[in-house]
């Protein structure tokens, strides 16, 4: 769109808050009433009446034949906002319009030029305003669209955790869910509508019965205590935060297998045999921008891996029941391999005929047959092999002795 000789975007997103209309922005204001047509959810569109009221009869009706309420599902209405290119447009979201918010799905659509952003303060913002938390300080999730398992690896004692959830039943059900996991003692600050005539903040204890009146839209400040099990941050989980059938790699070998495997924010991992799903998870909870992809021909361990993920609250794990051989084309391309299970030279050839160079690769053998296939590999393919041997301490009649676990041989390549 060209005005005047200048190039000027056609697109607005206006951060919009509980506060209406008296929240606005002189720009956010001219924005509006410049604009051809004006998208917004149904609470978001409602908030514009005392804009209309402000106005005389006929600029009232033209403001009423602007408005489009966006659509559920969201992504129906990116086609109907970009049918509108040329027009001049405004977007109404909440808050800060990309944290947690619309304006990353719809300027992924668009060119730099074409878009501009007018934020208001995000509902962290304005939690962190009324409790006085100090929001660098506190963990952010936006939740009211995704599992809320994902709040799992913060449970830690003492920690803020500022939550987003899409209605009062999601609030129980988070209270429920910390509960559950051995935070009885954590407080949950309850804050409806923030910013607006209609904001309340009630505070309550994760045991508490909640009551049945809380409101869209809704956040939870999360204070957490208790004695429930808090997820370590360092590599090797203890094998009891894993369901399995004994198709695991223990604690202190998956602590080096990790090491190998090396993960980067950002990064794949294709998790071969996943079995238990452990290495996998692990990965993942090593950064949230992290991704894996299981694959297991057992349907029970797959089952139990992808099981274990959303409890461990990474729900993202991908587990493909089949052959590895036949599912690898599958997936997106990894940047690490771990091979716990099926090894086989089929697999070896696959795996070095189809990845790119670059990829890390880390095989674990326990028996005989698969240790020698490593070593033969590791003759032709380089990189390096390794035996790890662990001893536990055991009774030895009246007093104790080392019981030795099976060696494993790990050999740790670059494709």
């Amino acid at each position: 769109m060209v005005v005047n000789g200048n190039e000027v975007p056609w697109l607005t997103i206006i951060g919009w808050g509980e506060s209406g209309t008296q929240g606005l922005t002189t720009a956010s204001r001219e924005a509006l009433e410049r604009a051809e047509v004006v998208f917004g959810a149904r609470r978001h569109l409602r908030l514009l009446e005392p804009l209309r009221t402000d106005q005389s009869a006929d600029l009232r009706t033209d403001l009423k034949t602007k408005l489009r309420e966006w659509p559920v599902p969201f992504a129906d209405g990116i086609p109907q906002l970009l049918a509108e290119r040329g027009r001049r447009v405004v977007m109404l979201a909440s808050g800060d319009p990309f944290w947690f918010g619309a304006g990353t799905s719809i300027v992924s659509h668009l060119e730099p030029q074409e878009w501009q952003a007018l934020p208001s303060p995000s509902t962290f913002s304005l939690v962190a305003s009324r409790l006085g938390w100090p929001l660098q300080d506190c963990t952010c999730l936006g939740l009211h669209a995704m599992p809320l398992t994902r709040v799992r690896p913060y449970l830690q004692p003492g920690r803020r955790v500022l939550v987003l959830v899409r209605d009062g039943d999601a609030v129980a059900e988070l209270a429920a869910l910390v509960e559950s996991f051995g935070f009885a003692n954590s407080r949950l600050t309850v804050l409806e509508a923030l910013g607006g005539e209609h904001e309340r903040v009630r505070t309550f204890s994760a045991a508490a019965t909640l009551p049945d009146d809380i409101a869209h839209p809704v956040a939870v400040a999360l204070e957490v205590a208790g004695e429930g099990p808090a997820l370590p941050l360092t590599p090797g989980l203890p094998d009891h935060f894993f369901d399995h059938d004994g198709q695991i790699t223990k604690q202190p070998i998956r602590a080096m297998t990790l090491a190998a495997l090396a993960p980067k924010p950002g990064e794949r991992l294709w998790d071969i045999g996943t079995g238990s799903g452990s290495i996998a998870i692990e990965w993942l909870l090593a950064h949230p921008d992290n991704q894996a992809v299981g694959f297991e021909q057992n349907a029970s361990r797959a089952s139990r891996a992808a099981h274990n993920a959303r409890q461990l609250g990474v729900d993202w794990l991908e587990v493909k029941e089949g052959s590895a051989v036949e599912r690898l084309n599958d997936a997106p391309p990894p940047d690490a391999v771990f091979i716990g299970g099926g090894l086989s030279q089929t697999l070896l050839d696959t795996l070095w005929e189809h990845l790119p160079s670059g990829v890390r690769i880390v095989a674990n053998a326990v028996t005989l047959e698969s240790e020698a296939l490593l070593a033969h590999w590791h003759q032709q393919a380089g990189g390096e092999l390794l035996r790890l041997e662990l001893a536990s301490a055991a009774p030895l009649g009246t007093r104790r002795g080392w019981k030795a676990s099976y060696p494993i041989v790990q050999w740790r390549g670059v494709r």
